[in-house]
């Protein structure tokens, strides 16, 4: 791995010539063919779930009032969109 707690495409491209034997090359067209779908579906405004791993889910969160922490004035918080990750039960069972 690149950093000691970071998993890179790189990473996944080299465990995938190593388990499966396709080339660096071809395995990194892979991984970036599979995250530009998944970027595809979430701009879409779709949710993207992979099985046994979790889902990408779009939330529109309305426009709300805010407050400064540090003065306390009140600030409005324009509407936006989020996306948030939930971990399947299997994943988080072996995160455990």
């Amino acid at each position: 791995m690149a950093d000691a707690g970071t998993l890179t495409r790189a990473d996944i491209a080299e465990a995938i010539n190593r388990h499966v034997g396709l080339s660096r090359a071809d395995a990194s067209a892979m991984i970036e063919s599979i995250l530009e779908h998944v970027i595809d579906a979430l701009v879409a405004g779709e949710n993207v779930k992979i099985s046994g791993f979790g889902t990408f889910v779009l939330r529109d969160k309305a426009q709300r009032i805010g407050r400064n922490p540090k003065t306390g004035v009140e600030v409005p918080i324009t509407p936006r969109r989020v996306l948030t990750f939930r971990a399947s039960q299997g994943l988080r069972h072996k995160v455990k």
